[in-house]
Order: C-alpha cells, then sequence, then structure tokens
C-alpha cells in the first residue's frame, strides 16, 4: 500500500473497533495469481483506520506477499491479521502466531499413499497440456492441479473454460473422496487450475480462532467479522466461513466488485 508507512490506531482505538473485516485473496483482493491494483490497497489502508482488516487464503506466505505486498514492504504490515494457508501460518501485527503442520498431523506413510495416488490418477488425465507442480507441499495443506502450477496465464484460463466443461477437478476429488474416506480430509476447489487438500476443519474457519482470541490479547471483542470471497458456492474453498454463523459472508465476483461493496459498507 502507499500508505504502508502510516501510523494505524491500534487495534482497540479503531473507530469501528469491534468489527474486522476478512478478505480471502484471488478473485476477491486480487485477479488470480494477480497483484492486487494500487486502488485496492489505498482502499484497504483507508479501511484499516476505520476497524482491523485480513486476509485468509489457501496459498502460501510467498505468493501473497508476491501478490499484496511489494520487494519494500512486507504483506504481514499491510493487514492486521495474515491467515495464510488456511491460518495454519497466521501472523498477528507482523508477529507470527503458533501454527500446525499437514503432515504432523497425518503420517508420512498415509501422505505417500495420497500423494502417489494422485499422481497416479493425474497421470492418466487428458487435458489440453500438463506442466509442472502438480502436487505442491505446504505447510497445513497440499494443492493438487492437473494442469500443473507451473502453467502460463493463458493455459491457466484455457484451463478453466475446459474443467468447466469436462469437470477434470470436480471428478478428481470424487475419486479421492471414495479412495481416502477413512483419513478425515476435506477437498475444497478454489482458483483456476487446482484444489486444496487438508484435514476436516482446517478450511477457512480455522482462521477464526485467532479472531476470537484477540479478546485476550487486547481485550477487542469482535462481534461482527465480515467475510468477502468469490469461491462461496458448496464445494467452493471459501464456503465454509462465508456460511459459518459467525460471520458475516459477502459474495463478490472480482475485486472491482470488492472495492464497491467497501466503499459502500464503509462511506470510502
Amino acid at each position: 500500500m502507499a500508505q504502508a508507512a502510516s501510523v494505524y490506531p491500534p487495534l482497540e482505538d479503531r473507530p469501528t473497533k469491534e468489527t474486522i473485516c476478512l478478505f480471502d485473496v484471488d478473485g476477491t483482493l486480487t485477479p488470480a495469481r494477480g497483484d492486487a491494483s494500487p486502488q485496492m490497497l489505498q482502499l484497504l489502508s483507508a479501511l484499516r483506520h476505520k476497524c482491523a482488516i485480513g486476509f485468509v487464503g489457501g496459498s502460501d506466505l510467498i505468493k501473497q506477499q508476491e501478490q499484496l505486498g511489494t520487494p519494500e514492504i512486507p504483506v504481514t504490515s499491510l493487514f492486521d491479521f495474515c491467515f495464510s494457508e488456511n491460518g495454519l501460518t497466521a501472523f498477528r501485527l507482523g508477529q507470527q502466531l503458533a501454527g500446525q503442520s499437514f503432515i504432523g498431523w497425518l503420517g508420512e506413510d498415509k501422505y505417500k499413499q495420497l500423494v502417489n495416488f494422485c499422481l497416479r490418477y493425474i497421470s492418466e488425465i487428458d487435458c489440453p497440456v500438463k506442466r509442472g507442480t502438480f502436487v505442491e507441499f505446504r505447510n497445513g495443506m497440499i494443492n493438487i492441479s492437473p494442469i500443473g502450477r507451473n502453467c502460463s496465464l493463458r493455459e491457466r484460463n484455457d484451463f478453466e473454460a475446459y474443467d468447466k466443461i469436462h469437470q477434470i477437478r470436480e471428478k478428481f476429488v470424487a475419486a479421492l473422496k471414495e479412495k481416502f474416506s477413512d483419513l478425515g480430509l476435506t477437498f475444497s476447489i478454489g482458483g483456476q487450475i487446482s484444489f486444496d487438500v487438508f484435514p476436516t476443519g482446517w478450511d477457512k474457519t480455522h482462521c477464526l480462532q485467532h479472531i476470537e482470541g484477540e479478546k485476550k490479547i487486547s481485550g477487542v471483542d469482535y462481534k461482527t467479522i465480515h467475510f468477502f470471497g468469490d469461491k462461496t458456492s458448496k464445494g467452493g474453498n471459501d464456503y465454509e466461513i462465508y456460511e459459518d454463523e459467525r460471520t458475516v459472508g459477502h459474495s463478490v465476483r472480482n475485486p472491482e466488485d470488492t472495492m464497491k461493496e467497501l466503499k459502500k459498507m464503509f462511506d470510502l
């Protein structure tokens, strides 16, 4: 943000201190795997002077730094709360909070069975192109991409259109649910080319424990938690937190829609 160096009021002194706005990243704050616009960052900075703000995304912090931060400004300084990998990696006011590990929870043997099955399944998928990085290991989950995360932007867009017709990801998820029904895993389709696999309960609602825990730290009790996301339908990776009784869900189509909603809600 251009105003990243601004001095924001402490959380307990914000004008609307019992309200926090949480945002999905891809498709909500930024175009899919793209960067946030200067206009979006300016708007978020203005909003931060009124209430607390945070993001919660499935990607790791490195990708979110690329999308929301700059080489000079860490993304953890631009938001009050930063929740990468659905909150398995969490920051509050620039300081990292305690996290958890997917592989530590699942165990190496079961993890290998899961990955081996995915790679065999991907080898038999017929899609227009295949690139690289089909399974991306993250701290709190794995991300599976039938086309491979190394695809170009054009290939990404082409696969998304192809997937809407042939339901590649939907069929893949169905096969995984059948094969690994005993592992307690959730499979969440998000973005254009992939889906996430994580322990049930480790969806984006996982980050809410940190929001609720703020009362013990600063005394701020967030009675209103607004969540903005674009994949809010069942099966999308925003669905659980959008539907959670603790949040007020806002379904948006793109970053421009998010900005329009914020301006209307907060008189920005």
